[in-house]
């Protein structure tokens, strides 16, 4: 299933340049800075249950794309919300069986890429998917998964992960961290601190969010600055569990610089109840500059994934919950939004901000432009629905000429599903060797230079950019 020129140029002296260039990077350590994976796996170090389990239950890139073909959730297992009374299917075999008859779904799509990577490379499968290799191809991964080399940290010993960053509410007690610490083990699993149920005044249980806020500070989360002193608490003890980044997934970048009076009318009107919607923006724009803020007295990088409308589907989020494949992008606009934190933390150069997009458009118009110019500002890669090879290779076309490839921060896989982080890596890298094997023939760049920029972009620039 997987060719050894895919992705590659087809033009043969371009093609011949891209593997070249990736033969040196193919099997560089995996540098994972932000993703999804849960830290009770490398904690636990369990066996993964069966590979219903472990490819489709958690993956909201395959069930999003059964349910636009009317797939049923409940019928794949997906968790309902607590309370809900739905019942779902408890057939882990039966969910494979629909998963494998629907496989034509994914033609075309990187989730096939992802997931045949996984198949042969894991599993030695090289017969396709469908109907009739449905029980076949369950077997073999469930027998597979009994061995101890299938354990979530053989597997990242396998992988070649170096470092892996999970991400974190401030209100989770970072157990599971804590118990990788203990357990011994070498791999490195970070986490992130990702503050939106404290920070968003539209967050479910908000409220009551900010009163298990102040429990777990020993501060009185209901004055600013109480508040703000909860948050520096807080980042000092997931620093002490090894991160060294924050996530804000804010509904736009809109960014604010309000005086202390005005921080503090804003914050009494916001945990009043009854929040104005004008109000809970500014009051998220505010916190995107306490956070560079507060990054500049503790170092930790700032990742800003704003433009995702989340939970557009009302119906999914009342009988699931987040995260159901229903975050939909929307216009984002950066120049104006940014502007507040810019005119304050733009020109330090001790501090990192990496902005990410739904918004393709605005790479070149807008986000290029701002990170070519401003030392605190790096360009994430292609984030979510361009986390694939036409998104990757846009990225490249629209941002390059204008930021360079030093102004972004390599690649950085945003995956739930822990199979796929290498084949993820993989088709970052290939599609990385591809468009500088497209500089090398076209004489804008030296083969050496595309060698030099090939290993920075697949390892070297996410390390300097997270600090890891």
């Amino acid at each position: 299933m997987l060719h050894p020129d895919r992705l590659f140029p087809a033009e043969p002296t371009t093609r011949a340049v891209a593997r070249r260039l990736y033969e040196r990077v193919a099997d560089l350590p995996i540098v994972s800075p932000h993703g999804h994976t849960d830290p009770r796996w490398y904690a636990e170090n369990e066996s993964f249950a069966d590979p219903a389990t472990l490819f489709v239950v958690p993956d909201h890139y395959i069930f999003r794309m059964l349910y636009s073909q009317g797939v049923a959730l409940e019928d794949l297992g997906v968790p309902p919300r607590a309370g809900s009374g739905i019942r779902i299917e408890a057939d882990r075999r039966k969910i494979w069986r629909r998963f494998a008859e629907n496989w034509h779904l994914f033609r075309g799509t990187p989730t096939r890429m992802w997931l045949e990577h996984a198949f042969e490379t894991l599993f030695g499968l090289d017969a396709p998917l469908s109907a009739k290799t449905a029980d076949f191809y369950y077997d073999t991964i469930a027998e597979a998964l009994k061995k101890p080399e299938f354990r979530p940290r053989a597997l990242f010993e396998r992988f070649g992960i170096e470092v892996i960053a999970t991400t974190e509410s401030p209100l989770d007690d970072l157990r599971w961290h804590r118990m990788i610490r203990e357990s011994g083990w070498n791999g490195r699993v970070i986490t992130a601190y990702r503050p939106d149920p404290v920070v968003d005044p539209d967050y479910a249980g908000f409220r009551d969010n900010l009163s298990r806020f102040g429990e777990l500070t020993d501060e009185d989360t209901l004055t600013w600055s109480g508040y703000l002193a909860a948050h520096r608490k807080r980042r000092d003890y997931f620093k002490s569990f090894g991160a060294t980044s924050t996530d804000h997934g804010h509904p736009s970048a809109a960014t604010a610089d309000l005086g202390t009076a005005e921080a503090e009318a804003l914050f009494r009107r916001v945990t009043n109840g009854n929040t104005a919607p004008e109000d809970a923006e500014l009051f998220r724009g505010q916190m995107l500059t306490e956070m560079a803020r507060m990054s500049m007295d503790d170092g930790l990088v700032m990742q800003i994934h704003p433009g995702s409308v989340r939970n557009h589907n009302p119906t999914l989020f009342d009988r699931f919950g987040l995260d159901k494949g229903a975050d939909i992008p929307a216009r984002t606009d950066y120049v104006h939004a940014l502007k507040p934190l810019l005119d304050r933390f733009g020109n330090e150069r001790d501090l990192t901000i990496i902005v990410f997009t739904l918004d393709e458009t605005a790479y070149s118009r807008e986000l290029a432009p701002l990170a070519g110019h401003y030392p605190a500002l790096r360009l994430g890669p292609a984030w979510w629905f361009f986390d694939a090879p036409g998104g990757m290779r846009r990225f490249r076309d629209l941002t390059t000429e204008t930021a360079g490839f030093y102004n972004t921060v390599g690649f950085n896989d945003d995956t739930r599903a822990f199979p796929s982080i290498p084949a993820r890596h993989d088709v970052a890298r290939r599609s990385d060797c591809s468009f500088l094997a497209e500089l090398v023939v076209t004489h804008r760049l030296s083969e050496d230079e595309a060698h030099e920029t090939a290993h920075d972009l697949a390892y070297r620039l996410a390390k300097e950019a997270y600090r890891l």
